[in-house]
Order: C-alpha cells, then sequence, then structure tokens
C-alpha cells in the first residue's frame, strides 16, 4: 500500500473481527515483541475486514493507547475482500520511474476497479528468465481508496497518527518467514477474526487472499448455541480443544460436545478454503506448489487445530508465533495474536 518508507519507531496496529493488537517491536537477530496491548472489539464494530463503526473503534483505540501509553505513531494492516494482488512480468526495466509508468499502465488491465477509486502499490522482486525473455517482475497490490480512508479516519479519531498502511499478509510473512534461502514455497495461514492465507518463498509473498470465517466465527456459533458470553465461548473452545477424547474433558457434557462440534466444523471450513485458494493459485502459477503451512492466530491455542488442518490439507502444518524480548514481557497476553501487529512495526525483516 501506499507507504511511508522512512526508519521511524512505530506501533503495528493489527484490527480484525473481534480484536485490535498492538505491538511495539524491536530486530534482536529476527523481531521480537517488546510491547503489546488487546483489546476486544464488538461484533459489529470491523464487518468482512472493514470499518463498520468508526466510533465505536477508535473509542476503543483511544482507551488501549491511554492504559498501555503506547506511541501513537502508527502503522496500520488491512485485510479483506476487496484487496487485490497481481504479480506483473513486465519487459525488463531498469529506471525507477519507467518501472512506476509500466505498472500504472498494466493496472488499468489487470485491476477489477477503477483506478480512481484505488490505492496502489507496487514492490519490484527483480528480473527473471521468463518463456518471453527477461522480464522484471512486480507485485502489484490495489485496495479500494474508501476502505483505506475509513480506516485512517478512524485511528486519527483516536488521536493516533498513521505513518503507513500495510497488508496484513504482507506483516505476517515478515514476522513468522524464514530469511534464509527456501526450496519450495510455503503456506502462512493466520486464523483470527478472519483467514488470511498467503504464499511465500522466504519472505516475499507471491499471493494472498482473504476468506470472512475465522476463529471469531467459531466463536459467535458456540456462544449462540450455548448462550454465552464471547469470552466465555473462546475459554471454552480452547478448554475442549481438538485432541482429548470428548468423554474425559471436564466440564457441561452439552457444552463440550457443542464446542467439539463447532471446532471440527471450523477446521474443516478452513480447510475448504484454503485449499480453493491453493487449487487457484496453482492453476495460475505451477511453481507456487506448497510443501508447508504455518499456522499463527488465535487458533494455535486450540490443541489439535494445526494437525487437523495438516490432515485435511495434506501436508505438515507448524504453529510458529514471534518471540518475546524477554520472558513475561508480555504480560499473559496471548501471543498468537500479535503476529501481523508484529509484523507491520517493523518495515523490514533482517536477514
Amino acid at each position: 500500500m501506499a507507504r511511508n518508507r522512512r526508519t521511524r519507531t512505530v506501533v503495528g496496529l493489527d484490527i480484525e473481527p473481534g480484536h485490535v493488537a498492538a505491538v511495539e517491536a524491536g530486530l534482536n537477530g529476527g523481531i521480537t515483541v517488546e510491547r503489546a496491548a488487546i483489546a476486544e472489539l464488538e461484533p459489529e464494530v470491523m464487518r468482512d475486514g472493514e470499518v463498520n463503526d468508526a466510533e465505536s473503534l477508535s473509542e476503543t483505540l483511544r482507551q488501549l493507547f491511554a492504559e498501555h501509553k503506547l506511541n501513537k505513531r502508527v502503522r496500520l494492516g488491512v485485510a479483506n475482500q476487496r484487496i487485490v494482488m497481481r504479480t506483473l512480468d513486465l519487459p525488463r526495466l531498469d529506471d525507477a520511474k519507467d518501472l512506476e509508468a509500466a505498472v500504472r499502465f498494466q493496472a488499468q488491465e489487470n485491476i477489477p476497479m477503477p483506478l480512481d477509486q484505488a490505492i496502489l502499490d507496487f514492490h519490484a522482486m527483480g528480473n527473471v528468465q521468463t518463456p518471453d525473455g527477461e522480464r522484471t517482475r512486480v507485485v502489484l497490490v490495489a485496495a479500494r481508496r474508501d476502505m483505506v480512508e475509513r480506516l485512517i479516519a478512524a485511528a486519527r479519531g483516536a488521536g493516533l497518527r498513521p505513518d503507513g498502511i500495510d497488508l496484513s499478509a504482507f506483516a505476517m510473512v515478515r514476522a513468522l518467514g524464514d530469511a534464509s534461502p527456501v526450496q519450495e514455497p510455503a503456506l502462512y495461514l493466520n486464523v483470527a477474526g478472519m483467514t488470511n492465507i498467503a504464499i511465500a518463498d522466504g519472505t516475499t509473498c507471491r499471493f494472498t487472499r482473504v476468506v470472512a470465517g475465522g476463529f471469531e466465527t467459531m466463536v459467535a456459533q458456540l456462544a449462540e448455541r450455548r448462550a454465552l458470553t464471547l469470552e466465555h465461548s473462546r475459554q471454552w473452545l480452547t478448554h475442549v480443544g481438538l485432541t482429548t477424547p470428548i468423554e474425559t474433558v471436564d466440564g457441561d457434557d452439552e457444552i463440550v460436545a457443542d464446542a467439539r462440534s463447532v471446532l471440527a466444523d471450523g477446521a474443516r471450513r478452513v480447510a475448504d478454503e484454503v485449499r480453493n485458494s491453493l487449487d487457484f493459485q496453482r492453476a495460475q502459477d505451477a511453481s507456487s506448489e506448497v510443501g508447508h503451512a504455518i499456522l499463527t492466530g488465535p487458533a494455535v491455542a486450540i490443541t489439535g487445530f494445526a494437525e487437523q488442518l495438516s490432515a485435511d490439507l495434506g501436508v505438515p502444518v507448524e504453529t510458529r508465533v514471534v518471540r518475546e524480548a524477554h520472558p513475561g514481557a508480555l504480560g499473559g497476553v496471548d501471543v498468537g495474536r500479535l503476529s501481523v501487529a508484529a509484523g507491520l512495526a517493523v518495515e523490514e525483516r533482517p536477514a
């Protein structure tokens, strides 16, 4: 997205359906979380990854930053279904101005929205050999201008100073990706308020998609079935998990049974959406076949969730979260929710 690339200390701010996470991070052999804070959001504040109630969001952000005395300069993540990412192979262009002009010209044919209603950004990936000869490869991203402006307005309404906007998928890969050379692309999944999907080589994202269902969908379903608060629903889902034999799980038998059912169905739905995304990307780019997956988000706290995804997807799935700067630095904050915010707090991952 249209980012301010000056190096400065910022708070990464990840705003999703269900919660907002704010992180101050440092670089010490990788990204480490130095301070973090989380606030819950009412269900309708964010809808499908877009701001639906700016006033409520501003108030939550204002209280969060005041309570934790966080730096008010922030970098915001965006993730929703109105964001478009395309990989373009252009005739070799070594001049930055020529490359920018060529990208904007090609955007007219490759971005399914009026360009005057879009915010564009691109990242040059270098020159590559193709069947048509040497080309300059770029990743082009476009987002609806009105969606971005509502997000920025909500942050400013809380007294914050937005320093830039970035794709949440880019931030996730930056926070968790392996900077060393890799032999195969990796699949990244942030199962949180929504499910954010990315395919990356090392720390270079080559595909991303957002689907509406995620962990918060499961939370809402169990809460509705058993007349629970959302917080109690989260606690039950974490307590029950997908591994322990259901007859040995402590608690109300009906709630336990429903929690297991919601989790099992939710994991299958996530796997179905991921599989559809992989099939689509494979049809576009056969070299994007993934050999393993990395799971992050609040779903990492659910025992057996990664194993269920692995069985459904047919690839190994590991859970991965960002590191704390020192033991106890986060004060009990759910570290699984911090991956995107940590990636937003820095612009580049060290090699």
